[in-house]
């Protein structure tokens, strides 16, 4: 696996209080963020991922972005998660980065979580 740099999304860095980051197991997300209206686009119903060839033609782009940037060694934005109203994991920035980075196989990644969902994110942190 190629080394990757992922820079603060532009959100936590204009609210450094309200957010923090951690780094999330992306088994524990993808099981939780399988039950979410906006995860159809990504992932099946069972929570395997979808194949590129799978994926909608605009999901499709945005991962081919997301590879071509990673082997270019361009820096990568961290994803913005949340807890929704399912009480599932949320993905509210950064689908793209997230889920080409799961299926390239990354077992963690950090990303941005707001401060108050810190004890809700226990499940997800990585070991």
């Amino acid at each position: 696996m190629e080394n990757i740099t992922l820079v603060d999304h532009s959100v936590a860095l204009a609210k450094p209080d309200m957010y923090m980051t951690v780094d999330v197991d992306i088994e524990s997300v993808l099981k939780s963020w399988k039950s979410s209206l906006f995860s159809f686009e990504w992932i099946h119903n069972d929570g395997r991922l979808k194949t590129l060839d799978e994926l909608p033609l605009a999901q499709r782009q945005k991962r081919l972005d997301t590879q071509q940037a990673i082997e270019n060694g361009q820096s990568l934005v961290k994803p913005v998660l949340g807890i929704g109203m399912l009480n599932s994991v949320e993905i509210g920035s950064g689908k793209a980065v997230f889920l080409t980075l799961a299926a390239a196989g990354y077992t963690a990644i950090p990303v941005h979580i707001t401060v108050a969902d810190k004890a809700d994110f226990a499940p997800y942190l990585a070991k």
